[in-house]
């Protein structure tokens, strides 16, 4: 078989190419389709709605920062109490969180080496003003026998020397019998002032020396409030400043105090100064180891109080969204912030009074965008 009846036996294919003035013709149409739906998209983002927010009218107020921080109630004198004398503790009568009125006794000591030593004290004194006596007759007696001529001058004169050395004698005596029933009377531990027990270091039984701390007590009277501020906060605030004290667990008992002491040592561990408020007539409901907080208010300035959602940012700063008043429309404007306060944004500069800033809505803006205020009436 030839080759010429093989391909006339094949079927003819259906795919035939389309002419050129065809093709063009369709890539005409799908340019208008495109085109058409690019004026149409481009109409409905004209006609896009205004976004709805909320704004405010720029105004001045008066802005005080305040600076808080918590501390404790504690005792402005602190006083460790001993015995002047040692021994072995015989009793202890108090117990930490005891108050105790002045002079009331605290503690005893074994008294048995004082009274031995009181004892003591008083038998040398009998013995002195026994010896005086003696020597005060004596005296007496060369005094009359010289005015009579029976006796010496030298004579006289040995009688006069013992009376004085006999009265040298009682006088040490007298001291010693002093000191000893002092001595006595320091085995008994008394409160200096009325107080509470803070701490106790000794127990009964207990061997103590002479100036050994057996408690420590918090005198009675005005209270300080101790907070421990970071230098930084101590260089910023004003000189004797004027410190609302509020009782942690109840707000409603306070107090106005003044900052009385300054440590001028840096705790170098945390960074910390140490400041002492006194409180004049702290309160009751205050008492030693209360956790307080102290609020301390700065110099009045003048100021925007924003809330914090009209803050925003451009180019990495702070910025507030500006409505036009006869467009409508948005644009952000860079702000200086004060200070970050209690749900409100505190800004100093870049506002002037009068705009209109977006306060809540501000996250669905754009540059130019067009708003519409919440509640307005068209």
């Amino acid at each position: 078989m030839s080759r010429n009846a093989t391909s006339s036996a094949l079927p003819s294919s259906p795919l035939r190419p389309l002419p050129r003035p065809n093709i063009l013709l369709l890539l005409a149409c799908f340019a208008a389709a495109f085109s058409v739906a690019g004026c149409q998209k481009q109409q409905v983002a004209e006609k896009k709605l205004p976004v709805v927010v909320t704004t405010q009218t720029v105004a001045l107020a008066d802005y005080a920062p305040r600076t808080s921080l918590t501390g404790v109630i504690a005792a402005r004198t602190l006083n460790n109490l001993s015995f002047r004398v040692g021994g072995r503790v015989a009793e202890r009568l108090v117990d930490v969180g005891q108050h105790v009125d002045q002079g009331a006794v605290l503690a005893r000591i074994d008294p048995q080496e004082q009274e031995s030593d009181l004892r003591s004290a008083q038998a040398d004194l009998d013995a002195a003003q026994a010896q005086l006596t003696q020597a005060a007759a004596t005296y007496e007696r060369q005094k009359t026998l010289l005015a009579r001529g029976f006796t010496t001058r030298r004579d006289f004169d040995t009688a006069n020397q013992t009376l004085k050395v006999a009265q040298g004698s009682v006088d040490a005596a007298q001291s010693a019998f002093a000191n000893a029933k002092e001595n006595l009377s320091y085995t008994e531990l008394k409160a200096g002032a009325a107080g509470v027990i803070t701490a106790r270091q000794v127990e009964a039984g207990q061997v103590v020396q002479a100036a050994q701390t057996v408690f420590t007590i918090a005198e009675d009277g005005d209270r300080d409030a101790v907070f421990n501020v970071h230098e930084t906060l101590v260089a910023q605030t004003p000189s004797s400043p004027a410190v609302t004290i509020t009782l942690l667990s109840d707000p409603q008992v306070r107090a106005v105090g003044k900052v009385r002491e300054i440590s001028p040592a840096v705790d170098t561990a945390s960074g910390s100064i140490r400041v002492k408020v006194g409180i004049p007539d702290t309160p009751a409901g205050m008492p030693l180891g209360a956790a307080v907080i102290g609020t301390v208010s700065a110099k009045s300035v003048k100021a925007v109080l924003l809330p914090w959602q009209a803050l925003t940012s451009t180019g990495g700063k702070p910025a507030v969204w500006i409505v036009d008043p006869s467009s409508k429309a948005v644009a952000t404007t860079p702000v200086e912030v004060l200070a970050f306060d209690s749900g409100v944004v505190v800004v100093d500069k870049g506002l002037q009074e009068g705009q209109s800033v977006v306060t809540a809505g501000g996250q669905l803006l754009s540059p130019g965008q067009t708003i519409e205020v919440a509640g307005a009436k068209q």
